[in-house]
């Protein structure tokens, strides 16, 4: 098959194939190679370029360049993992180029740390007051599983239906509800919760 051959318009003046070097119409990453058969006064596709592109480079991708005139190396982190620093919250690169702005790839070390500029810093503040909220959470648990426990007992002891055993249940029922209450919570993490009563 003869080879095309191209004006200073890239449209052929002679019928016959070309290699072309495609690219991504958005990324302009390099695609792949392919043989197009050209028409007389029929240019090379879209998104195509005569030049090969330049050889593959660890960290980057070969990419056309704005001007769709040369080739050039491009950042790629894509499937990186990396963190916001305002929120840490954790993302995943998918686009080409440098890091965003306001990421870094240093992992926070706790729920409460804060971005200092260069490294995590825990937010002792927001993590203690984080802490006495999860510890005001269980004790309202604890009681409340308490007072269903013996719900029946005390409507049984005012009715004066009550057994010996189940009074004597009741009271270290009550002596355990009353050592949850007298937990101070602001002592959070350490926190030695009473035994629950079998």
């Amino acid at each position: 098959m003869l080879t095309a051959i191209l004006d200073e318009n890239r449209l052929a003046t002679r019928a016959g194939e070309v290699t072309v070097y495609n690219y991504d119409a958005t990324s302009r990453e390099y695609l792949s190679t392919s043989v197009e058969y050209l028409a007389v006064g029929v240019g090379i596709p879209a998104n195509a370029a005569l030049d090969a592109p330049l050889s593959a480079k660890a960290g980057f991708a070969v990419c056309r360049n704005v001007t769709g005139q040369t080739w050039e190396y491009i950042h790629d982190s894509r499937g990186e993992t990396v963190y916001d620093t305002a929120s840490g919250e954790r993302k995943q690169i998918t686009e080409l180029g440098d890091y965003p702005a306001n990421v870094t790839t240093l992992v926070p070390a706790t729920p409460y740390d804060v971005w200092n500029g260069s490294a995590w810093v825990t937010d002792e503040s927001a993590q203690k007051t984080a802490l006495i909220a999860e510890a005001e959470q269980s004790k309202t648990q604890r009681l409340k599983e308490a007072k269903e426990s013996i719900s029946v007992w005390q409507t049984e002891l005012q009715l004066g239906i009550i057994s010996d055993d189940d009074k004597a249940s009741l009271v270290k029922w009550l002596e355990y509800i009353k050592g949850v209450q007298a937990v101070d919570t602001t002592s959070a993490p350490d926190i030695r919760w009473p035994e629950q009563p079998q």
